[in-house]
């Protein structure tokens, strides 16, 4: 059994990239901090060998040949399976990255970057899906929403809306805080493990992605914008 820095069980990456030297790289740093990494270099690949097992986390290129990254998240997604995705991606426009939280992705990396992020990010999304949740507070309501931090389930009434594991995480942050104003710099170290710069359009990306997806389900207006400092989250 493989054994992490820690000591205890190494976490399993799933690493997909159609650039080799990129590729070979990744693969020897992440072993280096004691991660245990599968590696493909397109994503039929990548779906064959996520299907086949288990993985804590996937790091998948946006951009390769047969299936893109999109691609990958998007039949995962439609497979049920809820494994944290960091997207790489040397596009970095806003359709782009609306594009990448379309398919399912849980956070993105713009090429070139540097290793410090890439670990940084890993560890960020890692930690969320190893909390424990107390099972008296398991769930969250917020009016005629529901969000179980158990199951990682949301519903509106009868109706459960279908998030990804970043937005899951968002929205559990904002109920359980609900009345209160979180700042941007305090959402970005609880969700992420650490601040972007002033100039990242992030959050704002996640928030407005979230709150579609809870439109849709017919809740309306919940998470409030509170110009130049944050984010609430308010009953109807």
């Amino acid at each position: 059994m493989w054994a992490g820095h820690d000591g205890g069980v190494a976490h399993r990456v799933l690493l997909a990239d159609d650039d080799r030297p990129i590729r070979e790289s990744l693969v020897r740093a992440l072993e280096l901090e004691g991660y245990r990494v599968s590696e493909v270099g397109d994503g039929v690949e990548a779906l064959a060998l996520a299907r086949q097992e288990e993985f804590d986390v996937l790091i998948v290129d946006v951009m390769m040949p047969g299936v893109d990254g999109l691609g990958v998240c998007r039949v995962l997604r439609a497979d049920g399976d809820r494994t944290p995705v960091l997207m790489l991606t040397a596009r970095m426009e806003t359709a782009d990255r609306v594009a990448g939280l379309d398919a399912g992705a849980d956070d993105y990396l713009s090429k070139p970057f540097e290793l410090d992020e890439l670990l940084a990010r890993l560890r960020a999304l890692l930690r969320r899906g190893a909390v424990p949740q107390d099972a008296g507070q398991r769930v969250a309501r917020l009016g005629s929403l529901s969000v179980d931090s158990g199951a990682r389930r949301v519903w509106w009434l009868d109706t459960e809306v279908e998030l990804s594991k970043t937005e899951f995480d968002l929205l559990e942050l904002l109920v359980r805080n609900a009345g209160i104003v979180l700042d941007r710099g305090t959402i970005h170290q609880r969700i992420w493990g650490y601040e972007f710069g002033p100039e990242s359009k992030n959050l704002a990306v996640y928030i407005g992605y979230l709150r579609r997806k809870l439109d849709k389900a017919g809740a309306g207006q919940v998470i409030h914008t509170v110009r130049g400092v944050g984010y609430t989250a308010r009953p109807r």
